[in-house]
Parts: C-alpha cells; structure tokens; sequence
C-alpha cells in the first residue's frame, strides 16, 4: 500500500493506522510544497487541464506514481468514483431530498472523465503505472445506482454521514474489516487529505505571481472560462503555455464548486457562493477543520420517503464490492 503526504498530514496518519491493521506492506511517502510547486508545470502538461481542484490532487499523486514506479510495480488500485456513486462529498449533505442526490450523482459519474478519472489516469500513466478503479467496475456501479436514494442521504438525527451506506456494509462487529474510526472517518479530499498546508502552499505561490491587475483585465485574456482567483489564473497561463489553441481549452469545464461541487452546492445553500472553493474546507458548517468564516445556521435536510432496506442493500453492496476488487 502507499499513501502519500506532507509530514504530519491526516491522511498519512490514518493510511499507517490502516496498513498496521491489515498487515501489508506499507510505503510512506513525504513531499514538501515546494517540491509540489516545482512540479507543477509537468503536471499540467500531462494532465492537460486548468481545472484547480484536479491541479490540486494531481501534483501529489502525479510524485507519488514517480516512486511506485521506481520500485518496480506496474499496477495499483484506487479508488476513484466511491464519493460520485455513494454522494460522499461533504456539499451533499445539503441535499434536499433523494431525488435531488441522486440526480447529482449521476451528473458527477458522467464528467468523472474530466475530473478524477482524468487524475487517476494521466497522473499514473506519465510514469507507465497503470491505475485500476473497483469502484467504477460496470457490475458495481449498476447494484450502487440500483439503490434506493434515500440510503445515500445524510442524515445526521439517524447517524448517517456521507457514503454511510458502503461505511455499514463493512461494519462487522465479530471480524472487522477497519478500526471502526476510521471506517467512519470524515470524508477528506485528496487535495486537503496529503496537508491542508499544501493548498494553502499553491494559493500563496499563485498571490505572489498574480497581480491585482492581472485578475482585473482577466475576462479579456481569458474570455472564455475566465479565472476567478489567482490561483486559477495561474494554472490557466501554465496550460495556455502548452495548449494555446480554443480547442484545447474548451475541453475544461468551468463553474462555481465548493467541496467539489458542481453549481448544484450552491443551489442547496446560497451561503456557500460566499466562499467558492473545491476544497473540502469550503463546506462551512460541515467540515471539521472548515475555513473560519461564520458558518450559516444549518438544518438537516428533509426526507420525502424514508423507505430505505439497510440490511437487504448493504448486504447486495458487499457481495458487489468483493467482486469489484476481484
């Protein structure tokens, strides 16, 4: 197993926790921001977007597929699609009912291939390592999307964070698959998870490259997609650099995000569009480690049908996932 991360990061801490649980052979890999910094301009070439969050995820995966490779392995498994199946990033629990969920992720499974899968593939397949993902196995994806919504809600009075639903098919009280904290451990995105000093690392790079003046005339350099932080105008030169024709540039999908979100997080609470960040830190009031704006109050979502079979559906999940991984 590998997990990558700035020293002392919460991702690094929870992969050792597992590794030591189920016994495998663990790597533990340490980067610093500059070393990400440094990497920055390859990384956009070969994942070929300006799209901050997959920038943001790529530059640490992208260095931690360079050491797997040079250890000798050819293939590893990830888990990409689990948050856009199961609902499991932290905007979701703003969703007002099932139907709202679950028509959002089928919108996030449809541009997996502009987002993580584009991570996933272009990040590992720059070194010559190829990345398997279960999850998105096609047999799983139909027994998950088969579900009723309604188990995929967030419903903090039942106990239910996000993805619980795949969380409880592995809660095993007699032979336990996970140290029971960790298998129901807060979602952190990739990006937040190697080092919440990591993002804050690239937006101070990009303040010290980007003027004020630079953000004030970006509509007429860059009209199309135009670049709302200095972050993203940043990654936005780096890519024209390499890919100067509209063709290139239109294929990145552009909008306002928090958490990872598509407009939809907005749309659910408009107290979000205050602060209109991919990191799961944006999700005020949800994350435990959130940015320190003032958090709008907030009510648990209502329920049209509370119509969920928990046993019958985690017990389907299961079996599916076991077959996934094989």
């Amino acid at each position: 197993t590998f997990c990558i991360g700035l020293k002392g990061s919460p991702d690094l801490k929870a992969a050792k926790e597992v590794a030591d649980y189920l016994g495998t052979v663990h790597h533990e890999l340490h980067f610093t921001v500059q070393e990400g910094i440094d990497a920055l301009e390859e990384v956009i070439y070969h994942i070929e977007t300006y799209d901050v969050t997959t920038i943001r995820a790529s530059t640490p995966m992208f260095l931690m597929s360079r050491k797997i490779k040079s250890l000798g392995v050819k293939m590893v498994l990830s888990g990409e699609g689990s948050d856009e199946i199961f609902g499991g990033y932290l905007y979701f629990h703003k969703a007002p009912n099932k139907k709202e969920l679950h028509e959002e992720t089928c919108r996030k499974i449809k541009a997996l291939h502009l987002y993580d899968c584009l991570r996933a593939n272009k990040a590992t397949s720059a070194w010559g390592l190829e990345a398997r993902v279960p999850f998105l196995d096609k047999s799983f994806i139909n027994v998950a999307m088969d579900l009723d919504p309604e188990c995929k809600m967030i419903r903090r009075d039942l106990g239910r964070i996000e993805k619980w639903v795949l969380r409880n098919a592995f809660d095993d009280e007699e032979k336990p698959y996970l140290p029971k904290h960790i298998l129901y451990r807060q979602k952190e995105q990739f990006s937040d998870g190697v080092g919440y000093s990591w993002i804050d690392g690239l937006k101070d790079h990009a303040n010290a490259h980007v003027s004020d003046s630079m953000m004030t005339n970006a509509s007429f350099v860059y009209p199309d997609n135009t670049p709302t932080t200095k972050e993203a105008y940043y990654y936005r030169t780096v890519f024209e650099k390499f890919y100067p024709k509209n063709a290139a540039r239109l294929t990145v999908p552009g909008g306002p995000s928090v958490a990872c979100s598509t407009a939809k997080a907005v749309e659910w609470d408009t107290a979000w569009s205050k602060l209109l960040d991919p990191s799961g830190r944006a999700a005020l009031g949800v994350h435990d480690a959130a940015y320190k704006e003032k958090a709008p109050a907030s009510v648990d979502p209502a329920v049209d049908d509370v119509s969920c079979s928990p046993a019958h559906d985690v017990k389907r999940l299961k079996t599916a996932v076991s077959a996934a991984a094989v």
